[in-house]
């Protein structure tokens, strides 16, 4: 079988592999149908993907086929379409006996700490995928990062009554977004794109769009009538967005953390205890979290389809991935087909 190996950062190459076999009565063995490509996967590619090790077969955002199932597999059966929950837990520690499953000490993220979906077949834990009969694999493959931004505001515990800001829409910020609006909540969203904005606003309906300036916080100040946001949500990842999260957010407020910078962020003690702050970071996502999606999805709740911008064929990695890097091409979520 065809396998694409990112063998150092640039550098993809196709490999034969042996088809794999069935050996654990835990595991399933799936077919690949859809891949998402997300921020870890280009950051990868770049060479600027923290915890990462080469060659890695990338690939976690996953609409798969059941192929076959292990003895001890239940919940799914030959024939099921699943989207796949990418993060384990080898050693069950502390936090995962605390039901904190998605920042365990020992956690592994299929295509970032193991070998990922950019192959036509693997096999992994029965108990990691979640079928869906009502959905479309391309909305199966859309899950994962939607989970990101469930569990970003769940995190956050956002009231009806809070003033929400989203800083950054990318992907997993206008992931994030999406469940803010269930909240009832007023959400505002601000980036330094405007291209970004305006689609944010087409397809989000999010009125209140600010485009950072110089003087983010004075334009933030002057739109909110000299008020301030209760709840930040950063998705950035840029060192600088995240410093001026703590200016932004309103005294008894809670910044949240989506985005991961590789480095360290430092802030005035007195200032964050001023403003009785909660400072919050948000990893992956829980279980629940692909569930609820899927459910919420198939309820006609939510209609993600539009964040897929960009469509390549498994044999047009090779020569067109790098395309996705481009910002002039304006890319959202790309998706990968077998």
């Amino acid at each position: 079988m065809k396998a694409i190996l990112l063998e150092q950062p640039g550098k993809f190459i196709l490999q034969q592999k042996e088809y794999p076999k069935l050996l654990s009565p835990d595991h399933v063995l799936v077919k690949v149908h859809k891949i998402g490509v997300c921020g870890t996967d280009l950051h990868a590619y770049s060479g600027k993907q923290p915890f990462f090790s080469y060659p890695r077969i990338l690939g976690h955002e996953l609409a798969v086929e059941v192929i076959e199932t292990g003895a001890n597999v239940t919940n799914v059966k030959k024939g099921n379409f699943c989207c796949v929950e990418p993060y384990r837990n080898p050693t069950i520690g502390q936090a995962v006996l605390r039901g904190k499953s998605n920042c365990g000490e020992n956690l592994t993220v299929l295509g970032v700490h193991e070998d990922g979906g950019m192959q036509e077949y693997f096999t992994y834990f029965g108990s990691h995928l979640h079928p869906f009969k009502k959905l479309s694999l391309d909305q199966m493959s859309l899950i994962e990062p939607l989970a990101i931004g469930r569990h970003a505001v769940n995190r956050a515990e956002i009231k009806p009554d809070d003033i929400v800001l989203v800083v950054g829409a990318g992907p997993i910020g206008l992931c994030v977004t999406e469940f803010a609006k269930l909240t009832g909540a007023r959400v505002l969203v601000m980036d330094v794109n405007a291209d970004r904005l305006s689609f944010c606003s087409a397809q989000l309906g999010i009125k209140d769009v600010l485009l950072a300036n110089e003087s983010p916080l004075d334009q933030l100040q002057n739109y909110l009538h000299g008020y301030l946001p209760t709840i930040v949500l950063d998705a950035t990842g840029n060192k600088e967005s995240m410093h001026n999260a703590f200016h932004f957010i309103a005294a008894g407020g809670t910044i949240v953390f989506v985005g991961l910078f590789n480095g360290d962020i430092s802030f005035s003690d007195p200032f964050f205890h001023k403003k009785e702050l909660t400072l919050k970071a948000s990893r992956a996502a829980l279980s629940k979290d692909f569930r609820e999606i899927g459910q919420l999805m198939e309820d006609g709740i939510i209609h993600p389809d539009w964040m897929i911008t960009h469509r390549l064929g498994f044999d047009e990695i090779i020569s067109k991935f790098e395309t996705l890097t481009n910002p002039e091409n304006k890319v959202i979520k790309a998706i990968i087909e077998l």
